[in-house]
């Protein structure tokens, strides 16, 4: 069993915030917690904010592979792009919503050293062993809606790796290998919401996923580019695989 509650009392965070002092002078902090932070107050409190009129730049700026790019009938443009920490979202996660009007506001630039220095103030502060998460909102390949993922860790295992376990028929699993990282960052945003102003939910109860301060963070939950069967958009991918043919059937008829 786990249970999942907020910080209520967070003020607007604003450059230079102390995030370890915000929320652990609020946080009664208990052994083998979970502390899942929206990754909007770490970039607020790292200063990440650009002007909105650079918003299109700032974009291309941290994009650093197209991957589709769709414009709509009344000239709306999206691009789903793989920004430079290796996330492939849409607009690079640039963000316009809960900004100071005229500005916009980037990811972290080191998200999980972000959450390796919340978690190791938190641990001090508090005197109990917690784990911190830096969750972002995303959309999903192939499903509608979107959800919290965990784009920055510390003090946490990301993976249960149940490879080499066996089910309860006795048959050994081979894949397995749940993202918990993902799933508490998703379980946190039920309660957090998106427009409530409570960027920080607390998960307790899964303490077995807490651990020391070098373990792996979120960056390895990225798919590495030699496994990524999904690298490119649809209609690119389409377009690519028919000009591949058209170029070796023009090949083909000239004897090459």
């Amino acid at each position: 069993m786990y249970s999942v509650s907020v910080i209520d009392d967070i003020p607007e965070v604003r450059p230079g915030d102390d995030l370890v002092e915000l929320i652990g002078s609020r946080a009664e902090l208990a052994d083998g917690d979970i502390v899942v932070v929206t990754s909007k107050i770490v970039s607020k409190s790292e200063g990440r904010f650009v002007a909105a009129d650079d918003r299109e730049q700032a974009i291309s700026d941290e994009t650093v592979r197209v991957v589709a790019t769709r414009t709509t009938a009344d000239g709306r443009t999206t691009r789903i792009v793989e920004n430079r920490l290796g996330i492939v979202s849409a607009a690079a996660g640039v963000d316009a919503s809960n900004t100071p009007d005229g500005t916009v506001l980037l990811l972290p630039v080191d998200p999980d050293g972000s959450a390796r220095s919340i978690c190791v103030g938190l641990r001090e502060l508090s005197g109990v062993s917690v784990g911190v998460i830096i969750s972002d909102t995303l959309g999903r390949a192939w499903r509608q809606g979107q959800l919290d993922v965990a784009i920055g860790a510390a003090g946490v295992h990301v993976f249960d790796d149940l490879r080499g376990t066996l089910d309860n028929s006795g048959k050994p699993m081979v894949v397995t290998q749940p993202c918990v990282a993902d799933e508490i960052a998703s379980a946190g945003d039920l309660v957090k919401g998106k427009t409530g102003g409570t960027p920080v939910a607390i998960v307790r109860g899964l303490g077995r996923f807490v651990g020391d301060l070098d373990l792996p963070g979120a960056a390895t939950i990225v798919r590495p580019v030699d496994q990524d069967l999904f690298r490119t958009g649809s209609e690119e991918a389409y377009g690519d695989g028919y000009r591949d043919g058209f170029s070796e059937g023009q090949q083909e008829a000239v004897g090459l």
